[in-house]
């Protein structure tokens, strides 16, 4: 009796400390040495992982002090909401995390000299277990994050069938896009329970800070379950993302004005102007993504992209009052810092910030901060004609189960937006 009311008791407290140490994904701890952080499927350009459970992705970045570091790598599971899971690590995780990441290389033939650092998952020493929120961090030899990313893996379930419209409501009908999808179970099976069971996550361009995940199903026709939602489901179209190349750094090339050689190479930007109330007018963009590039040397961007001081203007006749100005892309994972603000500058009315950056393609767009939140449409405008892509992650919790599976994953664009 004592023996089993001690591992009563052991067993309670190993719980205890797994739901205490368990963390929300915490946001990227700024570092000033790191940079060009790509996190994505091996398959896809676009860098975003989600992918198939036991396929392939992987993680690159630099690190501007370029005397071979160590950094360690550690995994974390999350519930569909992002809120901490109760499992054990053995539970979703084969073999071990907080490893060193030991395939890195120096750059060659830069004027910033920096260390790229790859990791590839799954891989010998870590595999996943289960479908569903992973959180992936960056720790440095004093146990400090430096960086941290989201990534989902989906297994093998529903489908999913989704279209982009224009709201119905007239207020927002050449400004927003709402998402309507139907959401089927696996040949001859059914959902048990779907209004608490299973959950949707909808992402516009595979950004998190604007998700929807609220959702439940309106009706179940024949089996599918259909979401017809008008308002509920509902996004700011936003605008085209800006671009420039720097590809080629030595010269001025796609909106870039002027090159200048100091330690660094200095890119000059084009203007930009505040496009909010002008028509909207399309551009091919990468929805907010950026890519690696150079066309020096052999073209290995990994190690021969060099990097220079990209200077951004924006063109404004007064100071936005009580508003922060930044510049807003997925090479900054979408995250207002202080490194991507904007200052102005009332001698030429401009606003003006500097970033190093890598070489490559870049999307970028200036967004604005109040006290209250964020504006992310505020300077460049929305329209319900923008281009954007969706994804519908659909979550569903089986009977007996402690974790939320990713069974599905449907996408769709408002490329071809529906009345």
């Amino acid at each position: 009796m004592i023996e089993n009311h001690q591992l009563k008791r052991f067993v309670f407290i190993a719980s205890f400390i797994q739901i205490v140490l368990a963390q929300s994904p915490q946001k990227t701890i700024y570092a000033q040495s790191i940079k060009s952080v790509v996190f994505k499927n091996q398959n896809s350009e676009i860098q975003f992982p989600i992918v198939k459970l036991g396929a392939s992705f992987e993680l690159h970045f630099d690190d501007l002090n370029g005397d071979e570091r160590n950094y360690y790598y550690r995994v974390k599971y999350f519930n569909h909401d992002w809120t901490p899971s109760n499992l054990f690590q053995n539970e979703y995780l084969k073999g071990f995390d907080n490893l060193r990441i030991e395939n890195y290389q120096t750059s060659f033939n830069t004027l910033q000299p920096y260390t790229h650092y790859q990791l590839n998952l799954p891989n010998d020493q870590t595999s996943f277990l289960i479908s569903g929120n992973y959180h992936l961090e960056i720790y440095n030899e004093a146990d400090e994050m430096v960086f941290s990313r989201k990534f989902v893996i989906y297994e093998d379930g529903a489908r999913v069938n989704a279209g982009v419209f224009r709201p119905r409501d007239l207020k927002y009908y050449q400004t927003h896009q709402s998402v309507q999808f139907s959401v089927s179970p696996p040949r001859g099976e059914y959902f048990r329970d779907p209004q608490n069971q299973l959950h949707v996550t909808i992402l516009q361009n595979e950004q998190w800070n604007n998700s929807l995940n609220h959702l439940r199903p309106q009706y179940n026709n024949g089996g599918r379950l259909e979401y017809r939602y008008d308002a509920e489901s509902r996004f700011e179209g936003g605008n085209e993302y800006l671009f420039f190349s720097t590809r080629n750094i030595q010269v001025t090339n796609a909106n870039v004005s002027m090159v200048e050689l100091n330690r660094l190479y200095e890119s000059y930007l084009t203007t930009n102007f505040l496009r909010r109330g002008y028509p909207y007018s399309f551009t091919q963009d990468l929805n907010g993504d950026f890519v690696i590039q150079t066309l020096q040397g052999s073209e290995n961007g990994a190690i021969e992209g060099d990097y220079s001081w990209v200077h951004f203007s924006l063109s404004a006749p007064a100071l936005l009052k009580d508003q922060e100005i930044y510049v807003y892309g997925k090479f900054n994972n979408y995250e207002l810092e202080e490194e991507n603000k904007m200052y102005y500058n009332p001698s030429l009315e401009i606003y003006e910030g500097v970033i190093l950056l890598k070489q490559g393609i870049y999307n970028y767009k200036f967004v604005a901060k109040t006290p209250q939140s964020e504006l992310l449409n505020a300077i460049c405008g929305s329209h319900a004609l923008t281009e954007n892509r969706y994804l519908i992650l659909v979550y569903y919790r089986f009977f007996g189960n402690q974790y939320d599976s990713l069974i599905g994953v449907g996408e769709t664009s408002s490329f071809e937006i529906i009345d």
